[in-house]
């Protein structure tokens, strides 16, 4: 009698799939969706924004503390917030999932579901349209999203000038803070372990939330766009490094206020991972959903970002370095 809830390897491709695909709505832009050799999604704008992440377990996240529900949605939401940072629609995503065999179909049914939930809250309308499905030594998901422009053009990371304020969409610093505590308390002896709730102070369970789960404002960056930004990008690596990456590629400064940062400033500078979107405006014409946190200068020698009028190191994460700054303030 078989198992009620097999390993993948204990059963066929096909099941695997039909359990992916009972979970997956039809997206309001696929015209053809899962089953075929290729989905086709509609281009309203005739053109389509895109954009592929990938999470490997191990240096993207530890499956002792994300289920597979955290992971599908993890992998949608960062990148939702690409596409947002484009100030365009997200309308479909193609899913790569690499399984080990060892892993229960359970799983793979968890992270569907958290692929589908996170697109009906943060994007609407958007759904899985196709992917691919493989087994492998180590658990990968790499996801790659498409989006619409609505016949505006697409707001880059290259559009800052001189005089205009610099605005925040979304958290800053919580998602770090969750890392903080997922390192600092459920990593023993460099062995990631289950999360006990029970020993968690006050706020840390939503900051671990906020790590595994993301919410990124993924309306506001078509709204953002409609506003007159000049520039975007979401901010998934820190706020000095993903700040910097937008003053070199507009040969700007951007100067960045402590006061505007919240009380942890040094998690909103080091930290990424809330996927907030970091924009600017001209002066004084913020839309509802931004807030100022700075200002965009004439490009000083040498500071590409500058806080509180002295320049910024290089905090943040890099992937190629072991783990970016410490953000435990």
């Amino acid at each position: 009698m078989g198992s009620e809830d097999p390993t993948v390897g204990e059963v066929s491709e096909g099941r695997v799939l039909r359990t992916i695909l009972a979970r997956t709505p039809e997206g309001r832009d696929a015209l053809l969706g899962p089953g075929d050799d290729a989905a086709v999604v509609a281009a309203p704008s005739g053109s389509v924004v895109a954009t592929t992440d990938t999470l490997v377990e191990g240096p993207d996240f530890r499956a002792a503390w994300s289920s597979g529900y955290d992971l599908g949605w993890k992998a949608a939401a960062v990148n939702l917030a690409d596409i947002a940072a484009m100030g365009a629609r997200p309308t479909a995503l193609l899913v790569a999932l690499a399984v080990p065999k060892d892993r229960r179909l359970s799983f793979v049914a968890a992270v569907a579901d958290g692929l589908r939930d996170a697109c009906e809250a943060l994007a609407p309308g958007c759904a899985v349209v196709g992917g691919d499905l493989t087994a492998s030594a180590t658990l990968m998901i790499a996801v790659t999203a498409l989006g619409d422009l609505e016949g505006r053009a697409a707001v880059t990371r290259a559009g800052a000038r001189v005089g205009e304020d610099v605005a925040i969409a979304g958290e800053m610093g919580h998602a770090a803070h969750g890392l903080s505590v997922l390192f600092g308390r459920f990593h023993p002896a460099g062995a990631a372990v289950a999360v006990d709730p029970a020993v968690l102070g006050e706020g840390e369970a939503d900051a671990i939330a906020a790590q595994l789960r993301p919410v990124p404002p993924i309306g506001l960056g078509p709204v953002a766009a409609l506003a007159g930004a000049t520039a975007m990008m979401d901010v998934s690596d820190g706020l000095a490094l993903d700040a910097g990456r937008m003053a070199d590629a507009s040969g700007v400064t951007i100067a960045l206020e402590q006061s505007a940062l919240g009380a942890h400033p040094r998690r909103a500078l080091a930290g990424g991972e809330d996927h907030a979107l970091l924009a600017t405006f001209p002066a004084g014409a913020l839309p509802p959903g931004f807030r100022r946190i700075g200002s965009v200068v004439p490009r000083q020698d040498g500071a590409a970002v500058l806080y509180d009028g002295e320049p910024v190191g290089a905090l943040g994460w890099d992937p190629y370095r072991d783990a970016g700054a410490d953000v435990s303030d």
